[in-house]
C-alpha cells in the first residue's frame, strides 16, 4: 500500500473552511488593506505638507539612542559636505517604501500621527524656489530630530574636500591663491621675456590670481551662489 503525501495547502484550507467562511475573512482582509491604504496616504499627505511642527508625541523608551540628532549637528554636517536640511515637500526624488514602512511602524508603535518631516540631502534634490543621498528627520522638540530612514549612494568620498572652500571667503581665497601659483608654474619660462626673473613671477602671479579671483566672483554672482553656512537651511535656489 502506497501512502498519500500531505498537501498542507488542503489541510490549512480544510482548517478555514471550518473555522470561519470565505465572504468574512475576505471581508477582514479588504478591510485591513483599506486601513493600511489610507496610512499611506496620510503619511504621503505629510511628506508633501509644508507643516513646521516642531516636535511630536514619541515614546521616549522606545527611540533608538544613535538616531537622535541635535541641530547643532545636522548644522555642522551640513555645511561641511554642502547639503541642505529642508522640509520633505521640497523633495522632488522618490521617498521609498521602506521608508513609508519605518514611518508606520513608528506611529503604530508610539501611537501618534508624525508631522514635520525634514530632509538631508544635496540641493540638487530638491525643488529650490528662485531667491546622492537622503536622510528622512522627524521633530523630537528643543531642536532634536529622530532619523528614520537614509536611502540612496553614499556621497563621494572627496565632496568634503570640494565643498571646504565654500565654508567661508577665507577658505575660497586661499583656494584661489594656491590655483593662482600652481597655474604660474606652468607657465613656460621665458615666454614674456629672455631671462626670467623673480619679480616678473610674482607680477604673472598677481596678474593670474586677478583673472582667477575675477572668474570666481563672476561665478558667484552670476549664478547666484553661497557660502555653505547661508544656505544649509534655505528653500531658495540663489540664496
Amino acid at each position: 500500500m502506497i501512502l498519500k503525501g500531505t498537501n498542507i495547502e488542503h489541510k490549512l484550507q480544510n482548517i478555514r473552511e471550518k473555522k470561519g467562511n470565505h465572504e468574512r475573512i475576505l471581508a477582514e482582509v479588504q478591510q485591513i488593506l483599506r486601513e493600511d491604504a489610507l496610512k499611506e496616504s496620510k503619511i504621503s499627505d505629510q511628506l508633501n505638507s509644508k507643516n513646521n511642527t516642531r516636535s511630536n508625541e514619541f515614546d521616549f523608551d522606545l527611540l533608538e539612542t544613535d538616531k537622535i540628532f541635535h541641530i547643532d549637528q545636522i548644522k555642522d554636517i551640513c555645511i561641511a559636505y554642502r547639503l541642505r536640511f529642508l522640509n520633505s515637500s521640497y523633495f522632488k526624488g522618490e521617498i521609498p517604501q521602506e521608508a513609508i514602512s519605518k514611518i508606520k511602524h513608528l506611529e503604530t508603535a508610539h501611537n501618534t500621527e508624525i508631522k514635520g518631516f525634514k530632509i538631508m540631502a544635496p540641493s540638487k534634490l530638491f525643488k529650490l524656489e528662485d531667491k546622492d543621498d537622503p536622510l528622512l528627520f522627524a521633530p523630537i522638540g528643543n531642536d532634536y530630530f529622530y532619523l528614520i530612514h537614509k536611502w540612496g549612494n553614499d556621497l563621494h568620498p572627496l565632496r568634503k574636500l570640494f565643498a571646504w572652500p565654500f565654508k567661508n571667503i577665507a577658505n575660497l581665497t586661499l583656494v584661489v591663491l594656491l590655483v593662482s601659483y600652481l597655474v604660474t608654474l606652468m607657465i613656460p619660462e621665458g615666454l614674456f621675456s629672455k631671462k626670467s626673473t623673480t619679480a616678473e613671477f610674482w607680477i604673472i602671479y598677481f596678474f593670474m590670481f586677478k583673472c582667477i579671483a575675477s572668474i570666481v566672483i563672476f561665478y558667484g554672482f552670476a549664478l547666484g551662489k553661497n557660502f555653505n553656512p547661508a544656505i544649509w537651511k534655505s528653500k531658495y535656489f540663489n540664496a
